[in-house]
């Protein structure tokens, strides 16, 4: 039987509000770290230790490590149990205890790639087609239109990556600053249905968003998704406030001469989705130590990052490896994500790949 918002010409909403694990609030999770913080112990890291020597014996490049070269025995069991809750439940995990010091750059990107390869391929992640990506600061400009907020020391928006799945390894903290916050997208649906259900429905209707540069053949400089999306019995969202917003201020120029103009309501829905992701009673902020591996399921997860103060020192700056994953049992995604994933198969969908994009592993940040 077909929806009847759909009959109506209008976008499938969920019948009422959503409850489950991936209903969790930050306030609720601070007394349950237990859940999703994951402590490496003397045994995982004696595995990890093997797998990176044997890699190196087998003279593979970092691109050809797969689950099955990078043989965890009883580490992937418990990264297997951690995907399932990512894609299935709360929707984040952070690992702790990589020892990035004592391992140095190579080998602790190595291990990395290792634990990334157990959740999913490997996707772009920007123009440069950089599958192992730096989050730090390069002192670029944000006024540049094709510099992304991750590239500088700004605060960023609550907002989702283009793939399923987004790896965070941190390799130094900086002297202040930093935090990762990250919120539940189902959460905030549940609050704006709540509060403001007239609201609510405006994010069912599709955002046009910049692409910051990063257009693939034949595209134009924005993509048009909606912020949530019922689809196939799952709520699903894409969002980057900072983008919608820049491809709106970008008009009427001429790289955006037909963005589509936000109403009044949109513009109010928006304002207060970003206000409810601010609300610490909401959001949950997490001190990266070094050797943290954070995993976030963006399809049910906003995040964010604070401000940060670098070192004076260039060697101490903030510095954080990335991975854009794609899990083979992913849930299916609407047909909208085309614009911004490509191919919607699970494994293989998600990244930036524009005209002469070619695909690298490097351990240089620019």
């Amino acid at each position: 039987m077909p929806d009847t918002n759909q009959a109506a010409g209008r976008p499938a909403l969920p019948p009422g509000p959503i409850a489950g694990a991936a209903a969790w609030t930050g306030a609720d999770m601070l007394g349950r770290s237990g859940e999703w913080m994951h402590v490496l112990d003397a045994g995982a890291l004696a595995e990890l230790e093997a797998a990176i020597a044997a890699h190196r014996a087998g003279g593979r490049a970092m691109g050809e490590i797969t689950a099955e070269s990078f043989r965890l025995p009883t580490l992937g069991r418990r990264l297997a149990a951690i995907l399932q809750d990512l894609m299935q439940g709360k929707g984040f995990a952070v690992l702790r205890g990589l020892p990035v010091e004592r391992w140095g750059t190579e080998d602790s990107a190595i291990a990395y790639l290792g634990i990334g390869a157990h959740f999913g391929s490997f996707r772009s992640q920007n123009a440069k087609g950089h599958l192992l990506g730096h989050v730090k600061d390069l002192g670029l400009d944000i006024g540049d239109p094709k510099v992304r907020y991750y590239q500088t020391t700004r605060e960023l928006e609550y907002h989702t990556d283009s793939c399923d799945i987004v790896g965070l390894l941190c390799l130094k903290t900086a002297k202040s600053g930093g935090a990762s916050r990250i919120v539940s997208s189902t959460t905030l649906y549940n609050e704006m249905l709540r509060r403001r259900p007239d609201l609510v429905e405006q994010l069912f209707h599709a955002f046009p968003t910049d692409r910051r540069g990063e257009i693939p053949p034949g595209m134009l400089p924005w993509f048009e998704v909606p912020v949530f999306s019922w689809h196939e019995g799952y709520l699903t969202a894409i969002y980057s406030g900072q983008y919608i917003r820049s491809a709106q201020a970008n008009f009427p120029q001429e790289a955006f001469p037909a963005c589509r103009r936000l109403t009044a309501a949109e513009h109010e829905a928006l304002d207060m989705l970003d206000a409810l992701s601010n609300d610490p009673a909401l959001n949950l902020q997490i001190e990266f130590r070094p050797g943290d591996m954070q995993f976030l399921h963006n399809h049910q997860i906003f995040h964010s990052r604070t401000d940060f103060e670098n070192w004076p020192e260039p060697e101490r700056h903030r510095h954080l490896l990335r991975l854009w994953l794609a899990p083979r049992d992913a849930r299916p995604l609407p047909s909208a994500f085309a614009q911004r994933y490509g191919s919607l198969t699970p494994g293989d969908r998600g990244g930036i790949v524009v005209k002469d994009t070619v695909l690298t592993f490097t351990l240089d940040p620019i």
